[in-house]
């Protein structure tokens, strides 16, 4: 019997259609989520193991997170050194794939990080390096910034050996209003299964006004939350809670205003209106900052781009939650602040930063006691309320994916 995870891998790279009995990547309850998948209306949260398990989340760290276009970060901030030059050479992970970033000028390559030899990483992890070469630090393999093998010691000597046959294996990496996407499971040879551009979908339309890639970095939060990325996302999407958490955030916009988009993409989402007088979401309501050109002054839009990266565009500032799995329960989030420069200077961000901080800690707050919850074995999944169409339109595209399914619809 073929596993659920080879399935999967023949899906995700174009592979045939689901049998609908097959076993869901939660191992234990796929009559659960065949509820989670039903219309809105009638579905019910995804089951606890979608949120507790370890094989949940090493499936997801896979097939979610190197397995389709992951936010990585700001290109200008994986860019910067501690100690002057402009970085070259910077490793990190892409769900569980450890990736080189490297920069020759102003082009930019993604390789798998992992040497050709015997397999030695070429960087540690979060490590970055200035050097215009990049060497294994096991037995000196050295390729230059393109990825093509230059020197292997010693090799001269043996017959027939090839450079050609032993450059680093190549992998996607798009650009996109400043940040940068990485596709980790796939080497570029191959190609994504899902064009960057399909994937992004509608969502370009929606984040174009702001030209965020124009914003400069106000302040940068990071919290390390004890709960579930998909909890998360989930409590991002609705303001069902608000009113019971969040009084600050109600004073300035109504918490059942607007509307979720339906529109083709990766990514769920919608707006929320301020209330009049008001120009932003801050304590007061009022905005000291410089107005986005562009940017519609009478909303926020609050934008969730799969798996990890939340959009949060002000008439004034963009608010960004970049998210990385920890472990079933805990999530790092790195929380920015972005401001439009002006000949006076950067903005002071207190006003917003002060608003979001406190609003982002109500949250985490929530998040916990939910995982908490869903620990319990008396746990069962819920229905959606009214207004929780975008948590159930990020929970079919969750569910689509345990089906071997495109995220993007």
């Amino acid at each position: 019997m073929t596993s659920a995870l080879d399935y999967c891998d023949r899906a995700w790279l174009g592979g045939p259609t689901l049998d609908p009995g097959w076993l869901d990547p939660t191992g234990t309850d796929p009559e659960g989520l065949d509820r989670a998948l039903q219309p809105f209306g009638h579905s019910r949260m995804l089951p606890a193991a979608a949120y507790t398990s370890p094989q949940v989340l090493a499936w997801e760290r896979r097939y979610l997170l190197a397995g389709t276009w992951t936010c990585v970060g700001r290109e200008s901030d994986l860019r910067q050194a501690s100690e002057g030059g402009d970085v070259t050479q910077r490793a990190l992970l892409v769900g569980d794939v450890s990736v080189l970033l490297t920069w020759l000028d102003v082009e930019v390559r993604a390789f798998a990080n992992t040497c050709r030899h015997r397999g030695h990483e070429l960087l540690a992890d979060i490590d970055t390096a200035t050097r215009r070469s990049i060497v294994c630090p096991y037995h000196a393999w050295s390729y230059d910034l393109a990825g093509s093998l230059r020197a292997a010691p010693s090799y001269q000597q043996v017959p027939g050996f090839d450079p050609q046959e032993h450059q680093l294996v190549q992998l996607s990496v798009e650009r996109w209003h400043g940040w940068l996407f990485v596709h980790a499971a796939n080497s570029a040879e191959v190609g994504a299964p899902v064009e960057f551009e399909a994937f992004i979908g509608e969502l370009e339309a929606l984040v174009a006004p702001y030209a965020p890639e124009r914003l400069v970095l106000g302040e940068r939060h990071t919290y390390e939350v004890a709960a579930n990325w998909k909890v998360i996302t989930e409590n991002y999407h609705e303001c069902y809670h608000c009113p019971l958490i969040h009084p600050e955030l109600c004073q300035v916009t109504p918490p059942s205003s607007g509307e979720n988009y339906q529109l083709p993409g990766a990514w769920v989402g919608g707006y929320m209106d301020l209330r009049e007088g008001m120009a932003t979401m801050s304590m007061t309501g009022d905005s000291p900052g410089r107005p986005i050109p562009g940017a519609n002054p009478r909303v926020v839009e609050y934008l969730g781009l799969l798996p990890n990266l939340l959009i949060s565009a002000h008439p004034d500032y963009v608010m960004t939650h970049r998210m990385l799995p920890l472990a079933p329960d805990r999530t790092w989030v790195e929380c920015s602040w972005y401001f439009p420069a002006g000949g006076a200077g950067l903005i002071d961000p207190r006003y917003a930063v002060e608003f979001w901080d406190l609003t982002n800690r109500q949250d985490w707050a929530a998040c916990e006691s939910v995982q908490r919850g869903l620990a319990s074995p008396h746990f069962r999944p819920g229905p959606f309320g009214p207004g929780e169409d975008a948590v159930h339109q990020f929970v079919t595209l969750v569910g689509r994916a345990y089906r071997g399914l495109p995220l993007h619809t």
